[in-house]
């Protein structure tokens, strides 16, 4: 058998997709990071992550290490949490009612810790520990859940840095990126095995199903580079550049995969692997250009993003030997082409120094998606997004300061026609509130 199909029945007529592109494309959100989080911290969040120029608190760690060379002298620490509320996702297909669904609500809570050292002959220590990715989905629905029922991804990163000060001008910085990542997938559904006269000479005369099961952990820990650099022609004005590397997820785990016998005609029998898997899977690597420009008490800045996607090209899972089912390998031991794009994204930041004691901020910008139509699934159903935001800071006594920054983004409908979908997504958005206490000495 060369082909595995899925579908539904309705009154009669079978919806048929390729196993190959419906089935394993659940894996995306499930074991690489669906999208990025660039809110670690309330500057980042109150400016809509336009915070990279101008990055001149303890999160410089994170978002600009060569910034490190700019800050007042003493060590710096900043810890801060961010709750994020991702609403419902509304998928209306265009073949039948019986196909829509919408998605369950999510809601995270992300912390974040920067630490950054005192001068030593122009060299400065910095320490960032973030969650720059991860997803969680669910869809309960008959038809979304067959792909996507519920799969939850987390990638956690340990990020030390280091800057050197080339003189009142010019600075640069390096760090190394530790990150661990788990993950879960667990789907589950019905699925049409092989067609009406699939098999050649009319046979079968009627549909073939299936039901088939998968329920996979799996972890990795990884490692990468980041570089920085920063220029400061004048008082006003500030430059600066940051790339952070492509990691590889090798993720390592262990799984069972089930498929009943198939039902009418009884052609397949029932199929069952439990044991080791793997799959690797990109975190893209980010270019950032800023500027950042001052005058009186305000400053702008302007981040051109771009992340490059375009590494997710296919997945392909792993087993120390064949699963030996027809079913079973069709479902789930062949390679998903994703040919993800590359993307860009537009960030503008305006701080302002209320006086010595208060600082307020906010922030606008767009963040374009990489999914083409062709692989677009209900386990990552993205779209362009808008997004506003603000916050404020406030330094209390002479050591501390604390803030408070909220980010909300409308994700844009989005009309898809592939293999698995006929329909529009709707409703998608975020909503991100951080905290955060500030010290030094």
């Amino acid at each position: 058998m060369k082909k595995l199909t899925m579908g539904v029945d309705m009154h009669g007529k079978t919806m048929c997709l390729t196993a190959g592109t419906a089935i394993l494309v659940v894996t995306e959100a499930a074991f690489a990071s669906g999208y990025r989080i660039p809110e670690q911290s309330i500057n980042a969040t109150a400016l809509g992550s336009a915070y990279v120029a101008n990055a001149n608190y303890a999160d410089a760690a994170y978002y600009n290490p060569a910034n490190m060379s700019w800050l007042s002298p003493g060590v710096k620490m900043e810890g801060g949490v961010s709750y994020i509320n991702l609403p419902s996702i509304t998928y209306e297909d265009f073949r039948s009612p019986a196909f829509s669904g919408t998605s369950e609500k999510e809601n995270f809570l992300l912390p974040n810790l920067h630490m950054v050292s005192p001068d030593y002959n122009n060299f400065r220590f910095g320490l960032a520990f973030v969650i720059p990715a991860g997803l969680t989905k669910r869809w309960e629905d008959p038809f979304p859940s067959t792909f996507a029922n519920k799969f939850t991804m987390t990638v956690v990163e340990a990020n030390p840095t280091v800057s050197y000060k080339v003189n009142d001008m010019f600075s640069l910085a390096f760090g190394a990126r530790a990150v661990y990542s788990d993950a879960t997938v667990r789907s589950a559904g019905n699925i049409v095995a092989v067609p009406a006269g699939g098999l050649g000479g009319g046979l079968p005369a009627t549909p073939e199903y299936t039901y088939i099961s998968r329920d996979m952990d799996g972890d990795t820990t990884e490692y990468g580079y980041n570089l920085a650099l920063s220029v400061k022609p004048n008082d006003k004005l500030a430059l600066a550049a940051t790339y952070r590397s492509e990691i590889d997820l090798d993720m390592d785990g262990s799984g069972v995969l089930y498929s009943s016998s198939s039902y009418f005609n009884g052609l397949f029998p029932s199929g069952f692997y439990q044991g080791p898997g793997s799959v690797s899977i990109p975190l893209p690597a980010v270019l950032a250009l800023a500027a950042s420009y001052s005058i009186d008490k305000s400053t702008f800045e302007f981040v051109y993003e771009r992340t490059f996607w375009s590494a997710n090209e296919s997945q392909d899972f792993s087993y120390p030997a064949s699963l030996g089912h027809p079913v079973l390998s069709a479902a789930f031991d062949n390679p998903v082409v994703k040919d993800w794009d590359d993307v860009d994204a537009f960030r503008l930041g305006y701080t302002y120094l209320w006086d010595d004691r208060l600082t307020l901020m906010g922030g606008f910008g767009f963040d374009g998606n990489p999914i083409p139509d062709e692989t677009l699934s209900f386990d990552l159903p993205d779209s362009d997004a808008w997004f506003a935001s603000f916050g404020v800071r406030y330094n209390w006594r002479q050591q501390w300061s604390v803030g408070a920054a909220y980010l909300h983004a409308w994700k844009e409908d989005r009309t898809v026609l592939n293999s698995t979908l006929n329909g529009e997504f709707s409703g998608a958005a975020s909503h991100c509130l951080s905290l955060s206490a500030s010290y030094q000495f």
